[in-house]
């Protein structure tokens, strides 16, 4: 088992206002799986893989993480699981501006415990999403599809446990939007364990399965039936 969460919950606090947004989620996701976790904007989606990713901490319930519970770990060690064993590719990006597309690569090497072979294989994960080309191109001087595909590179030069995407062809252009999910069923393919994050039912069904979000609350969790596979020449409607 790679994620196990228990009635996970999260709250908000403004003042003396209390927003519950997360209302005692319950579900399991094993090593391999290719998940979407999809629901309307609002519907507490990103702040559940924000718990997931160790980005935030749920307010009560459990949660388990490759068999070791995280619940109460300090701040410091949620930041080393998150910088060894969780990949994360946005909707925006987040690419450093003014540097190469490699030194972004680079980055999440320079503050894990990896020290050799930075630069190797930061170039061997570039070539990996066909970026072999692009090494020494600045961020700015590439389409939004590469620079989408240089976020996951950055993702999985950690070689994580699992990668987040969230909304990741929402800044794209339909056709490019293929591209990208050609990467992810392919990577899962691989092994990996990729976590999606989107609004789109189109988009969703490139999963495996689909946990639907809807007010903070599961309100289904079924695998996909007929699942849709990215090719060339089409576009993510």
């Amino acid at each position: 088992m790679l994620i196990s969460v228990k009635n996970l919950e999260k709250d908000y606090l403004s003042g003396e206002v209390v927003t519950k947004v997360l209302h005692g989620l319950t579900f399991n996701i094993d090593k391999g799986e290719f998940v979407s976790i999809m629901g309307p904007s609002g519907s507490g989606k990103s702040t559940l893989m924000h718990v997931l990713g160790f980005l935030d901490r749920a307010t009560r319930g459990s949660y388990k993480f490759e068999d070791g519970d995280v619940t109460d770990l300090s701040d410091d060690d949620l930041a080393i699981l998150r910088n060894n064993k969780i990949g994360f590719v946005f909707q925006a990006f987040n690419l450093l501006p003014r540097t190469t597309v490699l030194e972004n690569v680079k980055l999440p090497l320079l503050y894990s415990d990896t020290k050799d072979n930075i630069e190797e294989r930061a170039i061997e994960t570039l070539k990996s999403v066909g970026l072999g080309h692009r090494l020494n191109f600045f961020t700015n001087q590439i389409s939004g599809g590469e620079k989408q595909r240089v976020a996951i590179a950055r993702a999985l030069v950690n070689r994580p446990s699992v990668i987040f995407a969230d909304e990741p062809t929402g800044n794209l252009d339909s056709k490019s939007g293929v591209g990208i999910m050609r990467i992810l069923q392919d990577l899962n393919e691989k092994g990996n364990t990729i976590i999606l994050v989107t609004h789109e039912t189109y988009t969703s069904e490139h999963a495996k399965r689909i946990i639907k979000v809807m007010d903070g609350e599961i309100v289904d969790d079924y695998p996909v039936k007929v699942r849709r596979f990215a090719k060339d020449g089409e576009f993510l409607k």
